[in-house]
């Protein structure tokens, strides 16, 4: 069944738009004197008298305008929206937990005893020996891997590798990243399987390579078959293998980066272990390493005594640093802690099988092409001549959200979707009806999309270089 999200059409909204403005107002003075600058602040706020009905009336409309993980599907290919348990919620609000992170390790045995456990968790996920939790996002811990590799190298002697290779088809965080961290970016182009060319990668590396950074399935889905040869090439060359973990989600329990070659990783654990995503955080990029590399991951980390009788805080001998505060975001990690430990195995790897399951179904029941396969987890569709914004504008009329549009560039009009494992049947076969009717509809209705939502197409330009992140009175508002 294809419903319509939207409370209300435009028209419908824009009846209701003068309801607040009829309100009683009240004016609110704010103190004569302030400490900020005179540009900050404001003599007075004029705001409705409303009661509490009304408020909470306003509010939920003002929700049910917008789209939810809580609503329905996100299959926004790469980003991997997954629903967020509740029982981790509950976890991260227990009491218990809210501990200041400055008390002595004596007085903390049980937080302590969870950040361990994350980091052997993690590190037998990844095939990793070592794992820091500190980076408070996935682009945070590509920067505090690429810096551990910087300083591996460093050490040896040879912080003269003045080059990261990073493919076409990588994630844009992995280019700003390389350069972020120093480098020099050398861009690998894909083979005409969407892979990587192995000859490519023979020409870019040299003994300025410092390392490597992939993702595997790669953007598209493909699970680079020769991973193995990829790593002896970067290895031969005296260079590190990256592992971006962005699509980790479709190898739980199945497939180990450390055992595929790569030497360093970062976890998105909003997108394989279900902790909130989006929004700017909380977040958390922990980050794995071999041993080589462990004595350069930041301080402190979380280590067992040597009685064996609790835990400790440690720094590591040659580490980088401090890249985030304390131990890195706690009530995200305890919650990816939760989520593991309540899968298990058996858990971890059923969630890998259903991503990729609930990615080739739905792909199946579409009209439109996909150019590259066979896909694990998610897939880069294409609506051909057909622009695939249009497409996706579309798509919202029929009650669902669209994919990722125009990305990665080496698929024509993508629509890169990914399902997630947590989509049942019924939220695939909605998905796939309302990607084919959009897909059928006419230019003209495609171009006039979306109908029935309360905002229509916004000047996209605009909103991001000049946007308004809080209300204001404009003129003539």
């Amino acid at each position: 069944m294809i419903y319509d999200q939207a409370s209300y059409t435009r028209e419908e909204e824009a009846q209701h738009e003068p309801l607040l403005a009829e309100k009683d107002e009240t004016t609110v003075d704010v103190r004569e004197e302030s400490p900020l600058p005179e540009e900050l602040t404001r003599e007075a706020v004029t705001l409705p008298e409303l009661s509490e009905p009304e408020i909470a009336r306003h509010y939920t409309r003002l929700s049910q305008m917008n789209w939810a993980i809580d609503a329905g599907a996100y299959p926004l290919g790469s980003c991997t929206m997954k629903y967020n348990p509740k029982f981790t919620e509950d976890v991260a609000a227990n009491p218990d937990g809210a501990v200041h992170p400055d008390r002595s390790s004596r007085s903390v045995q049980g937080t302590l005893e969870v950040l361990y456990g994350l980091q052997e968790y993690l590190a037998e996920i990844g095939g990793m020996d070592a794992v820091t939790l500190q980076p408070p996002a996935g682009a945070a811990g590509e920067f505090t891997g690429i810096r551990v590799a910087k300083a591996y190298h460093e050490a040896n002697g040879e912080g003269n590798r003045s080059e990261v290779i990073v493919p076409a088809s990588a994630h844009g965080t992995n280019f700003a990243t390389a350069a972020l961290a120093g480098y020099d970016v050398v861009e690998l182009p894909s083979d005409e399987d969407g892979r990587v060319d192995l000859d490519a990668l023979e020409a870019a590396v040299s003994e300025d390579t410092a390392a490597l950074m992939l993702t595997n399935p790669n953007t598209v889905g493909l699970f680079e078959r020769d991973i193995t040869e990829i790593a002896e090439i970067v290895h031969d060359a005296g260079g590190l293998l990256y592992y971006d973990g962005a699509n980790l989600n479709a190898l739980l329990g199945r497939g180990r980066p450390g055992d595929m070659g790569f030497d360093v990783m970062h976890y998105n654990v909003h997108k394989t272990f279900a902790t909130p995503h989006g929004g700017g955080g909380p977040g958390a990029g922990p980050v794995g390493v071999v041993d080589e590399l462990a004595e350069f991951l930041p301080t402190p980390r979380v280590r067992e005594t040597e009685s064996g009788s609790g835990y400790e805080r440690f720094e590591p001998e040659h580490t980088i640093g401090k890249v985030q505060g304390f131990e890195g975001n706690w009530l995200v990690l305890i919650k990816a802690y939760a989520y593991i430990a309540r899968l298990g195995d058996e858990g971890l790897a059923d969630a890998a099988a259903k991503a990729v399951l609930n990615a080739n179904y739905l792909g199946e029941r579409l009209d439109l092409e996909i150019p590259y396969g066979p896909y694990h987890h998610e897939f880069a569709a294409t609506s051909g001549d057909r622009d695939a914004a249009d497409v996706a504008k579309r798509m919202l009329d029929y009650g669902v959200h669209p994919p990722t549009t125009k990305w990665p560039e080496m698929v024509h009009n993508a629509m890169l979707t990914e399902p997630t494992e947590i989509e049942n049947k019924s939220s695939l076969d909605d998905l796939a009806a309302a990607f084919n009717r959009a897909f059928a509809d006419d230019d003209e209705t495609l171009e006039n999309a979306p109908n029935r939502t309360t905002a229509a197409r916004i000047d996209q330009t605009s909103a991001a270089r000049n946007p308004r992140l809080s209300w204001q009175a404009l003129d003539g508002e």
